[in-house]
């Protein structure tokens, strides 16, 4: 099971863009289920990222919304960002 840590600037993302939406919250949780016990289960589109953002990755909540995040360890991630593709890339 990977372990799921969050920085201050995630934790302030998600209050601005997931936390009053009670169907993406909802979502976001179900993802981050999911995502502890395989991250990279095909639905949740897994990726590394490239450009400036090079060493970080990504999953899909919705069709439009992300999950930016980094591997500390084989066994935990630190959530970076949340947000649509204009605002998290």
């Amino acid at each position: 099971m990977i372990k799921i840590a969050w920085g201050r600037v995630f934790g302030t993302s998600y209050k601005k863009r997931v936390k009053s939406d009670d169907e993406l919250k909802k979502r976001f949780w179900d993802i981050m289920e999911t995502f502890s016990r395989n991250p990279f289960t095909p639905f949740l589109l897994t990726r590394k990222l490239t450009g400036k953002l090079e060493g970080l990755q990504a999953i899909s909540v919705t069709n439009d919304y992300r999950v930016i995040f980094k591997s500390l360890d084989k066994y935990e991630v630190l959530l970076i960002d949340i947000g649509g593709d204009d605002e998290v890339y």
